[in-house]
């Protein structure tokens, strides 16, 4: 029996074209779809490029309304097996265009799903963003991050060291997509985690939407 091909989803928040950020990504899945294939998986890499939805996602945040190219790039993370999210570094922190599209993602929507963190930028001073920022931030989300981190600096791109953290991570990820760790915590402890009202289209909070209250909330009659 052929196993499907895992969903490995790219987030890439580079705000240039070419884009540094974008490389270390596609080094990264580069490696994930060579490891996978060890373990004679396939692999499909889908990628979402944040630059051009940068309009529709400031929309999203100040209106609660996601445009058709910000919903399929949600529907897309939703789908995957496995993330890498890359950010280049301002001013010590993510992108703002990385952070603002992770607002307005549903808190449900990327729970226990396994995730390699990547940040870039023209110094070493900003290597524990990722660490310190980014690993918090995926951790409020309810994602799995695998234990090794990647950062790129200008000075990094010909060292060895980074070639062996992306594989590193690489396998991280593999392992953790191949024992389907979100489909099993979904399957078996989906509703011992906090949701808010409307997740997920509600299914997981087991309201019934028939019961006499809910008829009278929604102005009908007993």
């Amino acid at each position: 029996m052929t196993s499907q091909p895992f969903s490995l989803v790219v987030v890439s928040g580079g705000a240039s074209h070419p884009s540094s950020t974008r490389m270390l990504a596609d080094r990264i899945a580069e490696r994930v779809v060579s490891r996978a294939g060890q373990r004679d998986r396939t692999v499909e890499v889908s990628v979402v490029e944040l630059r051009p939805l940068a309009a529709e996602i400031a929309t999203a945040l100040t209106s609660q309304l996601l445009g058709p190219k910000l919903d399929a790039a949600v529907a897309t993370l939703g789908s995957a097996d496995g993330i890498i999210v890359s950010t280049p570094v301002y001013k010590a922190g993510p992108s703002g265009l990385l952070k603002g599209f992770l607002d307005v993602l549903d808190n449900d929507l990327l729970v226990a799903k396994p995730v390699v963190l990547a940040a870039t930028a023209g110094t070493a001073r900003h290597a524990l963003v990722v660490d310190e920022q980014l690993r918090s931030l995926f951790a409020y989300l309810r994602t799995l991050t695998v234990p090794t981190s990647l950062f790129a600096a200008s000075e990094d791109w010909g060292d060895a060291t980074l070639t062996q953290r992306i594989d590193r991570a690489a396998v991280e990820l593999v392992v953790l997509m191949d024992a389907d760790f979100a489909g099993q915590v979904k399957a078996e402890a989906w509703a011992a985690y906090s949701h808010q009202y409307g997740s997920a289209g509600g299914t997981e909070l087991g309201i019934d939407l028939d019961s006499d209250l809910m008829r009278l909330a929604t102005g009908g009659s007993l």
